[in-house]
């Protein structure tokens, strides 16, 4: 099993509807056991919030990525449900220049505050600014995004997708 580094964080109460069924999440550093669970994750997340680009066709790029990002020192965190178990979410992070490349939740976990729970993890982590890209496209993303405090520095486009993205930042 995985080494616990933060166990059952809530979802932030002030961006969170109060209920007693709203989830608590385990946060586990990545390991290489997780990985088919997390691509899985990956591409049912980004198929629901794009349905226009073919994300199992994406799947080996994927991998590849993570393993290049980790290789060059990014680090991965994981939320699990903790009341089953499964995956929620995950997220990425590159310490040495505050970049975010990943950030999915699986869709079933939408609105439950697994995402803000993860951005708290990343937030505790960051010693700069923490920097993103959202296709221009995804407008749940950007909402959500803005919501948490990060504001649009400029815009760009996807280099694989061709999509056109904005960049974004949140002060540490």
């Amino acid at each position: 099993m995985p080494t616990k580094f933060a166990a059952k964080i809530p979802p932030t109460p002030s961006k969170m509807p109060r209920s007693s069924t709203t989830p608590t999440f385990n946060f586990h550093a990545f390991v290489p056991g997780h990985m088919a669970e997390l691509t899985d994750l990956w591409v049912v997340a980004w198929a629901k919030a794009m349905p226009s680009i073919d994300f199992e066709a994406r799947r080996g790029w994927f991998v590849d990525h993570l393993i290049a990002l980790r290789d060059q020192g990014t680090r991965v965190w994981c939320a699990f449900d903790a009341s089953n178990g499964v995956m929620a979410g995950f997220v990425t992070l590159d310490p040495a220049t505050g970049l975010i490349d990943q950030l999915a939740v699986s869709p079933q976990m939408w609105g439950q505050g697994a995402a803000v729970a993860l951005l708290a993890v990343v937030r505790g982590q960051a010693v700069r600014p923490l920097l993103l890209d959202v296709n221009a496209d995804n407008p749940r993303a950007i909402r959500f995004y803005e919501r948490e405090g990060f504001r649009c520095m400029g815009e760009g486009v996807n280099p694989n997708s061709g999509l056109a993205t904005r960049r974004y930042a949140l002060e540490a």
